[in-house]
């Protein structure tokens, strides 16, 4: 059994990533991050660079988390990709973060982390920027 986290280099993200280490921690479980890129740009913001995710792995493995670093680049969409994580995981939990988004930006460009909330098989704790897990 496993955490998920869909992980973003944004407030957003290291909220979600903070939360799912508290989680990890308090219940001694594998912690998978996911950050995952279509890979149909030359430069994806989304996607974090290697320093980044060394200093994630650097992190949990000085804290003790049993942890797995996923850089998915298969051309699915995040919310795609954190659900396959979370089935072939055996997920308990899936970790994301939310951002403020206007009524019309949600009608036009969907939400990732609608599609989570809506698919998931596990319970989705759902965090904003900004706020203590």
């Amino acid at each position: 059994m496993s955490i998920i986290v869909g992980y973003l280099p944004t407030p957003e993200g290291t909220a979600a990533l903070e939360a799912a280490i508290s989680e990890a921690r308090k219940n001694a479980k594998l912690l998978v991050v996911i950050n995952s890129s279509r890979g149909d740009a030359f430069v994806d913001k989304r996607y974090a660079v290697d320093e980044e995710i060394s200093g994630i792995e650097e992190r949990l493995t000085k804290e003790g988390i049993e942890h797995l670093v996923q850089q998915p680049v298969r051309g699915n969409d995040a919310a795609n990709e954190v659900l396959q994580a979370a089935e072939q995981h055996r997920a308990e939990l899936i970790v994301i973060g939310l951002r403020r988004r206007t009524p019309v930006g949600k009608l036009i460009m969907g939400s990732t982390a609608q599609h989570i909330l809506l698919e998931a098989d596990c319970p989705v704790l759902a965090v904003k920027a900004g706020q203590e897990p």
